[in-house]
């Protein structure tokens, strides 16, 4: 815990030096860490900035501004519309790139509009060794990253999130609906409802961890192997639900949920 107390430290002194901040805000366990920590250190030359758009999971703007609510910081949603993009809405391997570019590009617009400098997103110390070309176009751009600075790991800022008493502490990952396709599978509001609506209903089931993956007529369902007794036992409602949807086949991914599934094809050279 006294290492833990350091790097918190380290965060606290660069985002001092920052003297204000813009934080591109999502409302997930990093980016409201870091909201919290510059708030306490910044008070109110600290602004939270969400970037509302098609692919990101229903509610999740909303649960944003809740959060920067209570966190006490000015807050303000950007619209963005990353499907505008044909180099987005194909989806190549490197689509988080030309998304982040938008929204760092606009970050950026809002932040000299409000007399800011320094704008930081939620990167963390592990982040570096995932497959994440939206860190690119932040250092391109200029984003700070303070909790990668600060050396905070992913573990860490749980940890970190528990001690402060943030709402996000047990909360998992829930990246945009856009990692739910297959690099090359093009990228439609139809789809992206698709994936949506199916998550929803499985989330009503009591499944909190879960992946849909879209593979055009089949839906991949990737839950933790604890939920497998739950999803067969439901198999034809959901089978059922899931054609209502839109999918005519519906498959249960044997190795269960896991992050960042759609980037196998990419460690193993065959994508």
């Amino acid at each position: 815990m006294k290492e833990l107390e350091q790097k918190l430290d380290r965060l606290r002194n660069i985002l001092k030096d920052c003297g204000k901040a813009l934080v591109a805000f999502s409302g997930g366990v990093d980016s409201t860490l870091l909201l919290k920590v510059a708030r306490d250190v910044l008070g109110e030359q600290a602004l939270a900035v969400t970037a509302a758009s098609e692919i990101y999971p229903p509610g999740e703007v909303d649960e944003a501004k809740a959060l920067a609510g209570a966190i006490g910081t000015r807050h303000i949603v950007l619209k963005t519309n990353g499907l505008k993009s044909a180099a987005f809405r194909g989806n190549p391997p490197d689509r988080c790139y030309h998304c982040k570019k938008e929204i760092y590009t606009a970050l950026r617009r809002v932040a000299g509009e409000n007399g800011v400098s320094c704008v930081i997103d939620g990167v963390n110390a592990d982040d570096a060794a995932e497959y994440r070309p939206g860190i690119r176009a932040g250092k391109e751009l200029g984003i700070r990253s303070p909790l990668q600075e600060a050396g905070l790991t992913k573990q860490e800022i749980y940890a970190a999130s528990r001690r402060f008493a943030l709402p996000t502490a047990m909360k998992p990952a829930n990246p945009c609906l856009a990692t739910r396709f297959p690099y090359g599978t093009e990228i439609s509001p139809e789809s992206l409802a698709m994936v949506s609506q199916a998550e929803k209903y499985l989330k009503n089931l009591g499944i909190s961890q879960l992946r849909v993956r879209h593979h055009g007529a089949l839906a991949r369902i990737e839950v933790p192997p604890v939920c497998f007794k739950l999803l067969l036992e439901k198999a034809v409602d959901i089978a059922a639900k899931f054609k209502e949807i839109g999918y005519i086949y519906t498959a249960l991914d044997l190795k269960g949920f896991r992050s960042g599934s759609m980037d196998e094809a990419i460690r193993k050279g065959t994508s």
